[in-house]
């Protein structure tokens, strides 16, 4: 498949007589660059643009496709063809209950995050009011707790004004369906929240060493952000300073949820344990059964 930088040209003239048209053509394209699946990819880039179930598209083939529509998708394939992942190609991506924008400025959230976010919805009570996402990227963490919770305050940081900019804007589309107020603030990890004490801090920070790039998929590689993606110390230096400062942020017994990379889970356990103020350290499996988040409550 094409990389980021390809100066390769497509064809912008696909047949849009119909949605069937469009799914042939678009097929076509991406199964001429080499993607994996392309009747399946040109049916979730239909379904995408057209905000309809995936199933949508190839159930209404005769359907008329709109020039507008089939702009869009033709824009959305040609993007795919030239090696952007799909979400990006698109410009959305679903996580738990919502969808949410997406583009190169921001990580794609992924489904392991989505049970990071419901083991923390399972560890709050009636006296968590107050949390803070660290790093909120496209704010899909925060976004989904404010969502599915009624909390006080979500504080979203994230270091990246780009990031920020993406996550104001999916919270705006969905401010009238939200239980809770998330509130954005631009820093770097924890700064952002001086003078507040937080119930619950949670993070999916950066945990891929830079010795592991050349191991990475080109599609993640080439265009997801490098700053959300990548860390110094073997993959560990952001959540090393996350557990060293977020107890002074945490009430008395708050939660610290963190999704960490698989085969670190256990160093980033004994890491909380050394500190000597936190307690109830758990690490719990992800779908897989491989070890992907730590949870840890302060003294």
């Amino acid at each position: 498949m094409a990389s980021k930088s390809s100066a390769a040209v497509f064809p912008t003239s696909l047949p849009i007589g119909t949605i069937g048209d469009l799914l042939a053509g678009s097929a076509a394209m991406l199964e001429s660059e080499g993607v994996s699946e392309p009747e399946r990819e040109a049916r979730e880039i239909v379904a995408a643009v057209l905000d309809v179930p995936k199933f949508w598209a190839a159930a209404n083939s005769i359907a008329d496709a709109s020039p507008d529509v089939a702009r869009a998708v033709i824009r959305a394939a040609m993007k795919r063809a030239a090696g952007a992942p799909l979400a990006y190609a698109v410009s959305r991506a679903c996580f738990r209950h919502l969808t949410l924008e997406v583009d190169e400025r921001v990580l794609i959230p992924r489904v392991e995050t989505e049970l990071l976010v419901e083991c923390v919805l399972e560890r709050c009570d009636e006296e968590t009011r107050t949390v803070a996402d660290i790093g909120t990227g496209s704010g899909a963490i925060a976004l989904s707790l404010a969502f599915e919770r009624e909390f006080d305050l979500v504080l979203a940081t994230d270091i990246s004004l780009d990031a920020l900019a993406v996550a104001t804007a999916n919270a705006a589309s969905l401010v009238r369906v939200l239980k809770a107020p998330v509130e954005f603030r631009h820093g770097s990890l924890l700064a952002p929240l001086a003078g507040e004490r937080m119930d619950v801090i949670v993070c999916n920070p950066p945990y891929i060493s830079f010795a592991e790039i050349p191991d990475l998929p080109p599609d993640v590689r080439d265009w997801e952000p490098s700053l959300a993606l990548l860390c110094g110390d073997d993959g560990l230096a952001v959540t090393r300073e996350l557990v060293g400062n977020a107890a002074a942020f945490l009430t008395p017994g708050g939660l610290l949820a963190l999704e960490v990379d698989t085969r670190r889970a256990g160093t980033v356990a004994e890491m909380i344990a050394v500190d000597g103020r936190y307690g109830d350290i758990e690490v719990q499996l992800d779908l897989t059964g491989r070890e992907r988040f730590v949870f840890a409550r302060c003294s």
